[in-house]
């Protein structure tokens, strides 16, 4: 039993009733959306990925973000047992994961990912595509199973564009149809979306290339369209970060014009909140002594603002949503380290270290990395 009365003497804000859109939670503590590639090989959500979840449901978390879940079946997985919403065996593999995290008194919501350039492994096909036809950074991840660089990407044309906003559109209506509280469109970490959005992999000529204010329309087209599949009463947030898997120390090259032309175009995309990540979201984004990317969010966006990175300790965290940047606090690492992270700290327990070494084994089945 959460003794809440001791935890909000000690953490007020935190163990605090908070509210996303009309999602009602409980404290403003979530689960960190981290891939697992734990799904089998078709995509379908299992009795694996169930008690994955549920665990953290049963350990106090108030929303849970799940795994990036591909939307089609095309171009858009990402990994290899990657979990996916494109059919009605996805779909019902959920609904079991949603019930079961219900049950345990936690609101779920799906992250939707479409991998894009950084694809490297997808049952449905064999190239990959991307805003324009550069190689990615970096090396593909051999703990997901990949191997050697990242292959260049098919340049997207405009239907190709057009049927990825559809695609995420009604990956949100079977996201919905699943019991889902609501979806996260993945749109950092240099996925497709944040691959439109970045300089050097965006090199198109046409309104969806060059300045900012272009290179940021396919995540409001995206989001827009998800709006609009489902209606105004269905929670849509989206993940921006500057950072991306395969480029870790990338930033923005306007610095704050850059998020000011962003966070500005999706404050009125249709969207509830933004989830913003940083390898330390509590640090200045851009210059010593400048604001965070959290901050920057909330105060040109209007809209509430999850942030994640690095914020493992419940003094970081509590620290966050005292400045009155934040709304809810999402955690990693910490969350794997310990899955009852909130029943922890409520009740006075001290904090596990996270050790690599448990989720980071070549060839297992089950992976968890934060992404």
């Amino acid at each position: 039993m959460i003794k809440q009365g001791e935890a909000q003497g000690k953490y007020p804000l935190l163990f605090s009733e908070g509210r996303l859109g009309n999602l009602q939670l409980k404290n403003r503590i979530g689960l960190a959306p981290m891939t697992r590639t734990s799904a089998e090989s078709n995509g379908v959500p299992n009795e694996t990925m169930t008690k994955y979840y549920t665990r953290y449901a049963e350990g106090g978390f108030a929303l849970l973000i799940t795994e990036g879940t591909y939307p089609d079946e095309k171009y858009s997985q990402g990994y290899l047992n990657q979990p996916g919403i494109a059919n009605e065996a996805q779909i019902k593999g959920w609904k079991g994961v949603v019930e079961r995290v219900h049950e345990a008194g936690a609101k779920i919501i799906c992250q939707l990912m479409h991998a894009g350039a950084l694809s490297q492994g997808n049952i449905y096909a064999d190239e990959t595509i991307g805003p324009s036809a550069v190689q990615p950074k970096g090396e593909q991840m051999a703990f997901y199973g990949g191997n050697g660089a990242f292959a260049v990407p098919k340049e997207m044309s405009q239907e190709d564009i057009k049927d990825i906003v559809r695609r995420f559109a009604q990956a949100t209506r079977n996201a919905k149809e699943a019991g889902f509280d609501g979806v996260e469109i993945h749109g950092a970490n240099g996925y497709i979306l944040d691959q439109f959005l970045t300089d050097y992999t965006n090199q198109r000529r046409d309104e969806y290339g060059g300045r900012t204010e272009n290179r940021v329309r396919l995540l409001v087209e995206t989001a827009q369209a998800c709006r609009e599949a489902v209606g105004s009463d269905f929670l849509i947030g989206i993940r921006i970060s500057q950072s991306k898997v395969n480029d870790y120390t990338h930033k923005w090259a306007g610095g704050e014009k850059d998020a000011e032309v962003i966070f500005t175009a999706l404050r009125n995309a249709g969207l509830n909140f933004i989830h913003v990540t940083e390898h330390h979201a509590d640090q200045p984004a851009f210059t010593e002594g400048g604001p965070t990317l959290a901050s920057l969010a909330k105060k040109l966006s209007g809209l509430p603002v999850v942030v994640n990175g690095n914020l493992n300790t419940p003094e970081q965290g509590e620290a966050m949503l005292e400045s009155g940047e934040v709304d809810v606090v999402t955690l990693g690492k910490s969350a794997l380290a310990n899955q009852d992270w909130v029943k922890r700290v409520a009740e006075g327990k001290p904090l596990e270290e996270f050790a690599p070494q448990r989720f980071f084994v070549p060839d297992a089945k089950v992976k968890a990395f934060e992404l």
